[in-house]
């Protein structure tokens, strides 16, 4: 699959994808919205992809927000069309079965820190700056902040980010939890490689168990969230991964894990 606003790339079993419009920040129109979701379930589809990092080209920005011009004279209607159309691809991101890194090289602000917070790491540039800043152009973060952004920090301080719009440092990100490493901009993808295939040595069917029990659970009261958990638990006795991993612990040597 080509794209016009996006770079995809393989570096192994890791799906590099790169939202490519550096000339305008890499702010997020209609065709980033629908090349991501599209890029996102072509990652899904390849079995020899086992993990995504999402990043910006340039050294300027992630995603500095959405592009305002596009829905400047937006109706109501047109409005939701727009925030039900991000929301698609937003879900394509966060339900994505296989660990998602977002490497934040600069400006993540708007609908690209939304986007970001869809992906389940966070590993940020130190030039970076972060925010929501939609309530200074008269409207609230309609592509997922005024939610993801409160169980990301908490409820006080994700209130402060978006009633003032102001931006973060990438340090005070990290001391809010906003992000998991700051790193120089010359190893954010390095690092980002790294971390992810740190995550994939383990099992892909196993991993995928773990990301369920807990982006779903996040969503139950507690009793609920630990039933789940029983049951993945025990689901994954069935697996051949699950065999693999205790012979492998028993004999002293490494797993060969098979995804199944």
């Amino acid at each position: 699959m080509s794209f016009e606003t996006l770079e995809y790339s393989l570096n192994g079993q890791i799906a590099l994808i790169a939202i490519n419009r550096p000339q305008a920040l890499n702010a997020l129109n209609g065709q980033v919205f629908t090349e991501l979701k599209n890029a996102f379930e072509q990652a899904k589809a390849d079995h020899s992809v086992r993990a995504v990092i999402l990043t910006g080209k340039g050294e300027k920005a992630f995603a500095a927000g959405s592009d305002i011009k596009e829905f400047a004279d937006c109706s109501f209607y047109e409005a939701r069309q727009l925030s039900v159309r991000n929301f698609t691809t937003q879900q394509v991101i966060a339900t994505c079965p296989k660990p998602t890194i977002a490497a934040l090289n600069g400006y993540t602000l708007g609908g690209g820190l939304e986007v970001a917070m869809c992906c389940d790491i966070r590993i940020a540039s130190e030039n970076a700056k972060l925010g929501q800043p939609e309530i200074g152009l008269g409207f609230i973060p309609g592509g997922g902040g005024t939610q993801r952004l409160p169980r990301l920090i908490g409820v006080a301080k994700a209130k402060e980010l978006i009633f003032s719009g102001k931006m973060i440092t990438a340090q005070e990100a990290l001391e809010i939890g906003l992000v998991n490493k700051v790193v120089p901009q010359t190893e954010l993808l390095p690092e980002s490689v790294a971390m992810a295939e740190n995550f994939i040595k383990n099992s892909s069917v196993i991993l995928e168990f773990a990301k369920i029990a807990i982006d779903a659970g996040m969503q139950m009261d507690l009793n609920s969230g630990l039933e789940l958990e029983i049951g993945l638990w025990a689901e994954s006795f069935a697996t051949e991964d699950h065999h693999e991993g205790i012979a492998a612990f028993i004999e002293k040597r490494k797993p060969v894990f098979k995804g199944r």
